[in-house]
């Protein structure tokens, strides 16, 4: 079985306080585009399954069920370091019990660390803001890891693809 694609320290940092974001193509083969309100990454590095509102995310739900392609970025605001993951197996689950708060510790963490450039936070709350019954989530095995940090490695792949 090949090593995954995340080593342990990217599968810290796309858990973490970061930025967001996650996509999946409309008809046409135009984007679909949302913020994510959390990240959970399996225990053996395989998996990461992100956590969105199915209202704000409705496109890229259908997106995934349509297609199963999903692409995911997680940027870290005062760094800019970057990650973006690409799967090609997303399938959409219902959030399990602890998803809610991890939404909740997430937009706690990601307010904290907007507050010093300027952010109030009870705006990052009120922009992340879902409903706990409005919570699901799309679960995508990475089979291309990209680092997007602006710089000369921009755009290079981790770890190989699956």
């Amino acid at each position: 079985m090949p090593l995954p694609l995340l080593d342990a320290a990217s599968s810290v940092f796309i858990a973490g306080p970061v930025s967001m974001n996650v996509a999946a193509s409309r008809p046409g083969g135009f984007p679909a585009l949302s913020r994510a309100v959390g990240c959970r990454v399996s225990s053996d590095r395989r998996h990461v399954t992100v956590l969105v509102g199915a209202a704000m995310a409705a496109e890229v739900i259908e997106g995934v069920r349509r297609n199963a392609a999903f692409a995911a970025v997680f940027s870290d605001p005062p760094s800019h370091r970057t990650l973006q993951l690409k799967g090609k197996d997303a399938i959409v689950l219902p959030a399990e019990a602890g998803d809610a708060a991890l939404a909740d510790a997430y937009r706690a963490g990601f307010a904290a660390v907007l507050e010093p450039m300027g952010f109030p936070p009870a705006i990052i709350h009120a922009f992340l803001a879902v409903p706990a019954d409005d919570l699901v989530t799309v679960r995508f095995t990475p089979s291309s890891v990209f680092q997007q940090t602006p710089g000369p490695h921009a755009g290079e792949p981790l770890g190989g693809s699956a």
